[in-house]
């Protein structure tokens, strides 16, 4: 299978199920704080999504996933299901969301719809010496992101960002996860290419202008290998160790790339 390359009308239409995504991240930061439970989180994501947004939750239902955000906690590497887990000051927490969105779809659940995918780390409660190591992981983790968005553009191996981005983790003595990956992205939640966040220079896919895709770095404190939990979603570090995660959508334009879920918070270029 290879990648599908964007429409200009289907560019708009990723543009804006990314921003969608991105609003959702900035809404529900205020609400991370000690004494929540994911599962709240997980609702007050959902109304935000389908009320405010009129959109739809991709990970509802998408094969079984029961709950409209991923919500991975500490050891959580990803797919992490919100639950009547409290939040504790100290713990570290991603949250993954994937916005499903066109207004010319039929439906409320947009079925045709355009997919915007994006997740952010969060510190629950104060900085503190006990949060340093988390911190360092999530700061290292967020580089990881942008090392490999810079060198987004046309005719590069995604071998290249691959390496780059393992290279920079492994250099603080952090591992990469790589039973799970990025993606191309669509009308499809998971399309071609897979983005692996290891590799060797000058292998892998090339890419073109007009794809769209994920870069989402999963960092470990201790050792690269996971732990797949019996509800068959939840990914662990076998170690038990800390793990981060951070994730954009990205449009590969003719020189460069367009950040698609860029939050406005961040202070890296849109477009590059």
């Amino acid at each position: 299978m290879t990648a599908k390359i964007k429409t200009p009308q289907e560019i708009e239409k990723m543009r804006v199920a990314g921003k969608m995504a991105a609003d959702v991240l900035e809404m529900i930061g205020p609400f991370v704080k000690k004494g929540i439970t994911t599962l709240e989180l997980d609702r007050i994501c959902h109304e935000y999504i389908t009320q405010e947004l009129k959109a739809y939750p991709a990970p509802l239902n998408y094969h079984g996933f029961p709950k409209s955000v991923c919500t991975s906690v500490n050891h959580v590497v990803c797919h992490g299901i919100p639950a009547e887990k409290t939040l504790k000051d100290g713990d570290i927490i991603n949250i993954d969301v994937t916005v499903r969105y066109d207004e010319n779809s039929p439906d409320d659940k947009h079925i045709n719809g355009y997919h915007g995918d994006t997740s952010k780390m969060f510190l629950v409660g104060p900085s503190s010496l006990k949060t340093r190591l988390a911190e360092r992981l999530m700061q290292n983790t967020q580089e990881c992101l942008y090392i490999g968005i810079d060198m987004v553009k046309p005719g590069i191996h995604l071998g290249d960002i691959g390496h780059a981005i393992q290279k920079h983790a492994e250099k603080e003595g952090f591992s990469i996860v790589r039973e799970y990956c990025g993606h191309g992205i669509g009308q499809e939640f998971h399309e071609e290419p897979q983005v692996l966040h290891y590799g060797k220079p000058g292998t892998g896919p090339v890419l073109e202008a007009g794809m769209c895709l994920t870069i989402e770095p999963m960092v470990n404190v201790g050792k690269r290998q996971t732990k797949l939990l019996k509800d068959d979603w939840t990914v662990i570090t076998k170690d038990r160790s800390l793990s981060a995660q951070w994730e954009h959508t990205l449009l590969v334009t003719e020189t460069g790339c367009e950040i698609l879920t860029l939050r406005s918070e961040e202070t890296v270029p849109r477009i590059r």
